[in-house]
């Protein structure tokens, strides 16, 4: 799987398990190839351990790398996921399956994963009533979603509407 653009994800000895965690948190998913170590002195692994494995996410490619303890591979908000919802059910499917074993329930309809990534759970009317010409309106809208943690479709519709 060569993607022009693929995203990385760094874990000391998880990746494997994280890609199969991933593949079981969305639908359209596929695992792709898992390379494990031949030996011969790579950092951090042992031979047949897991190297990388990869999956896709609706067409999106992703590799997850053990790379082994490291100070430079700390996990930041400054970098997110973002997925856009269809409606309220889609929003708590994935808030749930993110949240579950670890995960942690953040401000704004962010949540980080049990690896502690950072996703952006995010029903499709936000953006719409965010950008409305009413710029009132999307004042309210933006107000409300500042006060949630998980986001409530019906409440951010309700604050739209003044």
């Amino acid at each position: 799987m060569q993607d022009k653009l693929t995203t990385w994800l760094w874990f000391e000895t998880e990746a494997e398990e994280a890609a199969r965690f991933y593949a079981s948190v969305f639908r359209n998913t596929q695992i792709g190839d898992v390379l494990k170590a031949p030996g011969g002195g790579e950092p951090h692994t042992t031979e047949g351990q897991v190297l990388t494995a990869e999956f896709r996410i609706e067409g999106h490619g992703f590799v997850c790398l053990n790379g082994g303890p490291h100070p430079g591979a700390a996990r930041s908000d400054s970098v997110s996921f973002q997925i856009l919802c269809k409606d309220q059910a889609e929003v708590d499917e994935y808030w749930n399956k993110l949240s579950a074993d670890g995960g942690q329930e953040v401000q704004c309809g962010w949540v980080k994963d049990r690896y502690g990534f950072s996703w952006q759970i995010v029903p499709e009317i936000l953006p719409r009533l965010m950008a409305d010409p009413d710029r009132a309106k999307a004042a309210r809208v933006t107000a409300a979603m500042m006060k949630m943690i998980k986001l409530d479709v019906a409440a951010l519709e309700a604050a739209a509407r003044g």
